[in-house]
């Protein structure tokens, strides 16, 4: 009987309540983005050598391991959180996002999209430094564009073309991330994802 009693508390306590847990930084199962609800479908940790870099947590209307679906923007809002693990130049984050963009692109769609890479780069430059703890939102928001927010302030202008988002997300969820296991955690396909 106490164990029906047990169950039935658990059951009554919102989903949104509930977090996941990833090196430290909790995040939400479940969020808002435009006025719509997002689940957290995986979150992992981005290594570059031994060092960890950020957690990374990905935000979807549904749950899916399809990068395709992932990637196919349009009138649902998505989020890439990122919760910096350590100290960072902006510069060279911001650096870091273009080799991984141009990693997991044709050159001819590449070349297209480097006016927005650019000014994406000026946006973390404009930081000077990312730290430990900083937050970093990106959604794509329909009708509106990606926004960037660093610890809830706005970072400029949104874009508004959705094939800049996409080619984003392919950093990590392309076919040549930087680090494989945050690929399959935020997919929900590791082994201790949050999903």
């Amino acid at each position: 009987m106490a164990w029906m009693l047990a169950g039935a508390l658990l059951a009554a306590v919102p989903r949104g309540a509930q977090a996941a847990e990833v090196e430290g930084v909790k995040l939400a199962e479940q969020i808002s983005v435009a006025g719509q609800p997002l689940v957290l479908n995986g979150a992992g940790t981005r290594y570059r050598a031994v060092f960890k870099v950020y957690v990374a947590g990905l935000y979807l209307p549904r749950k899916t391991h399809s990068v395709d679906e992932i990637l196919k923007v349009g009138a649902e809002p998505r989020r890439l959180q990122l919760t910096m693990l350590r100290d960072i130049d902006a510069a060279e984050f911001g650096k870091m996002f273009y080799r991984g963009m141009e990693d997991n692109m044709d050159r001819n769609a590449f070349a297209k999209l480097v006016p927005g890479v650019m000014r994406m780069s000026q946006v973390f430059t404009d930081f000077k430094r990312n730290k430990a703890g900083d937050v970093i939102d990106i959604d794509w928001v329909p009708g509106t564009g990606m926004t960037i927010h660093v610890n809830g302030k706005s970072a400029g202008e949104p874009f508004k073309e959705p094939e800049f988002f996409a080619a984003l997300m392919r950093i990590w969820l392309g076919t040549k991330p930087p680090d494989w296991k945050l690929k399959d955690a935020l997919l929900g396909k590791a082994e201790g994802a949050a999903s």
